[in-house]
């Protein structure tokens, strides 16, 4: 059974993912986050090294949670091979950021990759997502690129919305990409 601190700390991770998601590093204090948690601000601090590690937290929770969505699209995919797996692990994390909050923890991590400790929570995100597909899917160098650039251009679909916009440009970038 999970103590009481670590079921408290869950409990204002997921609520730092959403502020954060929402307002960035630099534009939401503690004290929202304690608001939405429910707990008091000095409770947060007893839980968490100040509101940098609460944020380093939160990117690396949300890291947590890709790894465990491609592991799912994984498993989906049996024993095929690196192409299906890879896509399996893709249709599985189009899913998970159908989850707005965990794409735009991820946008507003990197956006602040000027902050040394936010910078290692994020290299270190990726070196574990990207150790992942390579590891499971058996995919070579040029496929896990692949699937990162592919990745990337999602993050920009959906946060742009540009699976809303009918003109050219936007559906030669959205063309044959869908998202739950």
């Amino acid at each position: 059974m999970r103590s009481t601190a670590e079921a408290r700390r869950a409990v204002v991770l997921n609520a730092a993912v959403s502020a954060f998601a929402r307002t960035g590093f630099h534009a939401t204090p503690v004290t929202a986050v304690a608001a939405a948690a429910g707990i008091s601000e000095a409770y947060v601090f007893r839980l968490f090294a100040g509101k940098l590690g609460l944020f380093v937290a939160a990117a690396e929770a949300c890291f947590e949670r890709i790894v465990a969505a491609l592991e799912v699209g994984a498993e989906r995919a049996g024993d095929a091979g690196p192409d299906e797996i890879l896509d399996a692990m893709g249709r599985a994390y189009a899913e998970l950021i159908a989850d707005r909050d965990l794409l735009l923890l991820q946008v507003q991590a990197q956006a602040v990759t000027d902050v040394p400790e936010i910078a290692a929570a994020v290299r270190a995100g990726y070196k574990r997502v990207a150790t992942f597909v390579q590891n499971r899917s058996g995919a070579g160098d040029a496929q896990v690129q692949q699937f990162f650039a592919y990745g990337q251009l999602c993050h920009l679909i959906v946060t742009a919305g540009l699976e809303q916009v009918p003109e050219p440009w936007a559906r030669a970038l959205t063309a044959g990409i869908d998202h739950p």
